[in-house]
């Protein structure tokens, strides 16, 4: 092996670019590494990949829905180190990360009651602080002060609902010496004392028969409790937690006795309820399932429906609520896209949902104010290029081989998918001043004869399923070139940055020999999903929504196209006529139903697919839309001149004129969490070959869930194995016990 180690990325999605930057992190790295991305196609991205058409106003064209949490630490904080390394000039429209993340608050859920579809919009604080410098290291008292502080929020929300001041007797002597021990510890934290707990603490002190108190009381004296513990990471007070145990139980049965039967007619008060209920079966998971002790992964292998119901969650309000419903939406979490199977690993879910609403800075979610492409992947390009690493695009993975002792990827063949009028390929092109990546090859680059041949036959070099071999052969009575890398000449580490889905076409000879990598692509499900994008001549209000001033991201809706995202911030970042521009824009985006995928040799597969994705947006258009945009059609039928369009283009015509997609590759299809298979991912050196790097949301993380958080984790954690940098990655501890 040479003193400068040959570095072979295959793929340019989130994962292999992350590892990338942070190799490129290490001080003198280009005297250590020689790093050469290989990409298939035009563009880097993966399932984050993005597109402006230079046909339809270079408006953008994404895989989905592209928005980040306010939680992903890792993610936040890789974007920033790139923009603070690009170091674009302050007249860049993007100089910033914060230029190009802007905070998002509302989260919209469609509840379907009595028949009917009804908006529950809720507008999230704003929580001071960067994403970049926040944590996903929380133990359980941090966890349980968080969750009690939304449980007070959703206490109050329900009592300021009611026409009456609840009550709360405590009769048993157990009971009262859990909240006694509770008051000692915290009485000396308050300074003065209202009459109320003054009673309180005297009821207490005499054992009383009866012990008055209320939910807000309660509650105070809980949340006191866990701020005395918050910083103690020791598990020693058991009464702490029987005390936290008994308090949020007593709550419980205060809901179901007194609050339950008054849901049906107070959409407020069942929202309320439905909260309140979940966070606490939350807390009680937490507690009888011993988290601390085991682990967030212990109850993977029970579903997140599962281990709500198993926790004491109400089976008619909460189990199969629209936040939950939502949460399913949010991770296409339905096996196989059929949607009358969901599953969710019940740990993966857990932490997931806790790091969302209780980890987040600044808004809870935060839009890209262009295209992801634009907005992550051209940044990162455009580093990763004045750093010295080499890229080759239109190079696209066929086989890897093991050497004879199976310890090593020994060979990696590819197909060059084009021939370059010039060596080096410049994907870019700039809209109003930002790089960003067309959506489709830039054809001026590529050799005449083979850039006709591929705009003739509309060849998609992206595609598992493209026609590109046999158009090509045919007309040049040649195929297409094909190199082999060889180990110790070309490359001595493999980033093998491809998705799980991929694994079982492009390496089938390692999955031979090494049993743990077959056994976790076996296991690992994925999903397919479709995307809809519509231009729109009316603003959210003209459409009749009217639950959120500010516009909304939506889930929980019907199927197929649950999740609805208002994003009309991205128009002054697309070229339409001065005179003629559409007013908004909505993305949709859902699973799609597929459990078989044909051989590569089906050519014909996608075009049915997508012509089936184009009926189930007309579908929704006409039958489903006007419970979510009433001003936009009825139960009759859609109003089409709502669709932005040319003139000509008359009624179901101007849907033609929209974007739909469906994400059917490979290396597109979602990575789900289904029930007990975590225990199957493996960590990025796990394999049986020492110089092969797995990387992708597919591995072992510390988020084990489809996300870009995931992904970056992981493409950190390929980078320090090779490289010792970084150096700590928030949250990778996550399923292990406290």
């Amino acid at each position: 092996m040479s003193e400068q180690q040959k570095i072979a990325i295959l793929g340019g999605g989130v994962s292999a670019m992350t590892a990338a930057v942070y190799l490129t992190e290490k001080v003198n790295w280009q005297q250590q590494f020689d790093i050469t991305v290989y990409q298939q196609g035009w563009r880097l991205g993966g399932k984050g990949a993005s597109g402006r058409n230079a046909n339809m106003g270079q408006r953008i064209e994404e895989h989905g829905l592209h928005v980040w949490f306010g939680a992903y630490v890792n993610s936040f904080r890789t974007i920033e180190r790139v923009y603070q390394a690009l170091d674009r000039p302050a007249t860049h429209p993007m100089a910033t990360w914060q230029q190009a993340f802007k905070p998002h608050d509302v989260i919209a859920l469609q509840e379907h009651i009595n028949g009917q579809w009804q908006p529950w919009a809720i507008e999230f604080p704003r929580i001071e602080g960067n994403p970049s410098t926040g944590t996903l290291d929380l133990h359980f008292w941090q966890i349980a002060r968080l969750l009690v502080a939304w449980l007070e929020k959703f206490v109050d929300d329900i009592e300021h609902e009611l026409a009456h001041k609840p009550v709360l007797t405590t009769r048993k002597r157990r009971d009262q010496h859990l909240l006694a021990s509770i008051m000692e510890q915290v009485q000396s934290t308050f300074s003065s004392i209202t009459l109320e707990v003054s009673q309180f603490y005297t009821e207490l002190r005499q054992d009383a028969q009866q012990v008055v108190s209320n939910p807000r009381l309660l509650l105070e004296q809980l949340s006191a409790l866990l701020n005395l513990r918050v910083n103690d990471e020791s598990f020693s007070h058991k009464s702490d937690r029987l005390g936290t145990w008994y308090i949020v139980r007593k709550l419980k049965r205060w809901l179901r006795e007194e609050v339950r039967e008054l849901l049906d007619d107070n959409a407020k008060l069942r929202q309320a309820y439905i909260c309140a209920d979940l966070a606490i079966a939350m807390l009680v998971g937490l507690i009888r399932d011993k988290i601390h002790e085991r682990g967030f992964a212990s109850i993977n292998d029970r579903d997140l429906r599962q281990w709500l119901s198993d926790n004491g969650a109400d089976p008619h309000f909460s189990v199969d609520s629209a936040p939950v419903k939502g949460f399913y939406d949010l991770v296409f979490g339905y096996q196989d896209g059929d949607f009358s199977k969901p599953n969710v690993e019940a740990g993966v879910a857990a932490l997931a949902i806790l790091r969302i609403l209780l980890c987040y800075r600044g808004g809870v979610m935060w839009k890209m104010q262009a295209g992801m492409g634009d907005v992550i992947f051209a940044p990162i390009y455009e580093l990763l290029k004045q750093r010295g690493v080499k890229f080759a695009f239109f190079h696209q993975v066929q086989q890897l081989y093991p050497d004879s002792s199976g310890r090593f990827v020994q060979k990696i063949e590819l197909c060059k998918q084009v021939d370059l009028k010039h060596p080096d390929y410049h994907p870019l092109v700039d809209i109003h001043g930002l790089p960003c990546w067309p959506s489709e090859p830039l054809y001026t680059q590529i050799n005449a004869d083979q850039a006709q041949l591929l705009k003739t036959h509309n060849i998609n070099l992206e595609s598992h399923w493209s026609d590109w071999e046999a158009v090509y052969e045919h007309h040049f009575s040649a195929p297409l070139e094909r190199i082999t890398l060889e180990r110790a000449v070309d490359f001595d580490h493999v980033i093998c940055g491809v998705s799980v889905a991929s694994m079982e076409h492009i390496a089938p000879a390692l999955l031979a020999t090494d049993t743990r990598l077959a056994t976790s692509v076996k296991e690992l499900g994925t999903v397919a999903t479709q995307a809809m994008q519509l231009w729109l001549n009316k603003d959210d209000r003209q459409l009749g929504w009217q639950a959120s001033t500010k516009p909304p991201i939506l889930s929980a809706f019907s199927k197929p196209f649950d999740t609805w995202a208002a994003m009309a911030h991205l128009l002054p970042w697309e070229q339409w006529p001065e005179d003629n521009q559409p007013v908004n824009v909505a993305y949709f985006c859902s699973a799609y139903t597929c459990a078989d995928f044909p051989p590569a040799s089906d050519t014909g597969f996608v075009q049915q697919q997508l012509q089936n994705v184009k009926n189930n947006c007309l579908n929704k258009l006409k039958h489903s839309m006007h419970y979510l945009w009433p001003e936009a059609g009825d139960s009759e039928g859609f109003q089409w001149h709502t669709l932005y369009a040319p003139t000509s283009a008359q009624g179901e015509q101007r849907f033609d004129y929209q974007y739909w997609r469906v994400n059917l590759d490979p290396s597109e299809r979602y990575v789900l969490s289904l029930t007990g298979t975590s225990q199957y991912r493996l960590h990025t050196q796990e394999t049986d070959f020492s110089n092969l790097y797995i990387t992708g949301d597919w591995i072992s993380t510390g988020v084990n869930a489809g996300c870009v958080e995931a992904a970056v984790m992981a493409g950190m954690q390929t980078a320090r194995a090779l490289s010792g940098v970084p150096t700590h990655i928030s949250g990778e501890r996550g399923f292990l016990p406290w």
